[in-house]
C-alpha cells in the first residue's frame, strides 16, 4: 500500500520534510538565545537607568572609551555651560519622530576639562536649516547637573554618515575626539544626556530615557519555530495517509467495474 513513497516525488517531499525539522529547531534555538540576549541587555539598562548618580570623572576622562556597562548610568558633574562653543546635531528625532537638532554644549567642570552634553531635542523650524537655530540659554554661572552618559557615535555604531561641509556650529555625530580638536581642550570621553537642570519653558525638549528592546517578541518566535517543525510530521503522516487512502479507494473501484464486466461477458446458462 505504501510503495509510492519510493516514488520520486515523495522522496524529494520526505527529504524536505526531514531537512526542514531539524532547521526549524535550531531556529527556534536561536530565537530563544535573541530573547535571552535582550533581556539581560534590558536588565542592565535599567539597572543602570535607576543608579545613583557617581561624579562623572568616575567613569570617564579624555580619550576614555565608555562601555556598554556604563553606558545610561547617571552621572553628576559641577561646572559652566560655554554656550558661546555650543553646536547642533543634525538629523535628529524626537519621540513623534519630527525632525530636528540635539543641542551638544560644552560643560566647563572645576578643574578646567570639558564635559559634552546633549541638553536636548530642538524643531528645525527656523527659516533655513543652514542658519543655526536660536537656543534658549541654559542656568548662567555654576550649576550642579545630573544626566545619562553614554559612548562616542561612530558611523560604524549609528549609521549615520559623518559628512563634511556642514553650515558652521552643526555637526552629524557626537564624538568627543572630533570636540576636543575643535574647542582645544581635554574632552571627557563619550557625552551626557541632560536630565537635570530642567529647561525653563520646556526647550530644548529633554531626550526621554530608552526603551526596552521587545525581547518577548523572540520569545513568541522562538515557540512559533518549534510548533512548526512539530507540525512538520504531522503533516507528512496526514499526506501519506490521504495518498493511501486515494490509491486504495482507485484499487477498489477498478476491482468492481472488472468483476461487472466478466459478468456481462459470461455466457446465459441453459
Amino acid at each position: 500500500m505504501y510503495r509510492f513513497l519510493l516514488s520520486r516525488q515523495w522522496v524529494i517531499l520526505t527529504l524536505i520534510a526531514v531537512l526542514l525539522i531539524p532547521t526549524m529547531i535550531e531556529l527556534g534555538f536561536w530565537q530563544m538565545h535573541r530573547y535571552e540576549e535582550r533581556t539581560a541587555r534590558n536588565d542592565l539598562v535599567a539597572e543602570a537607568l535607576d543608579s545613583d548618580p557617581v561624579p562623572v570623572e568616575q567613569l570617564t576622562s579624555p580619550g576614555a572609551t565608555i562601555t556598554s556597562a556604563e553606558r545610561y548610568h547617571n552621572v553628576k558633574a559641577t561646572g559652566r555651560f560655554d554656550t558661546d562653543r555650543e553646536v547642533v546635531v543634525r538629523r535628529r528625532t524626537d519621540a513623534d519622530d519630527n525632525i530636528g537638532y540635539h543641542v551638544l554644549t560644552p560643560f566647563v567642570l572645576d578643574d578646567g576639562k570639558v564635559l559634552l552634553v546633549n541638553r536636548g531635542w530642538l524643531p528645525a523650524d527656523g527659516p533655513s536649516q543652514t542658519e543655526f537655530p536660536k537656543i534658549p540659554a541654559p542656568p548662567a554661572g555654576e550649576v550642579t547637573l545630573t544626566g545619562r552618559i553614554m559612548p562616542d557615535e561612530t558611523t560604524e555604531a549609528s549609521g549615520i554618515k559623518d559628512l563634511k561641509g556642514l553650515p558652521d556650529r552643526q555637526i552629524m555625530l557626537i564624538n568627543s575626539e572630533q570636540q576636543a580638536e575643535r574647542l582645544g581642550a581635554e574632552v571627557l570621553g563619550g557625552y551626557v544626556v541632560l536630565t537635570t537642570p530642567e529647561p525653563a519653558n520646556g526647550t530644548p525638549e529633554l531626550i526621554g530615557r530608552p526603551g526596552n528592546e521587545d525581547a518577548a517578541l523572540n520569545y513568541a518566535y522562538a515557540i512559533q519555530w518549534w510548533l512548526f517543525s512539530a507540525a512538520v510530521p504531522v503533516g507528512w503522516w496526514f499526506l501519506v495517509r490521504r495518498e493511501a487512502r486515494e490509491r486504495s479507494e482507485t484499487a477498489d473501484d477498478g476491482d468492481s467495474g472488472d468483476g461487472a464486466e466478466d459478468a456481462e461477458a459470461a455466457p446465459a446458462a441453459v
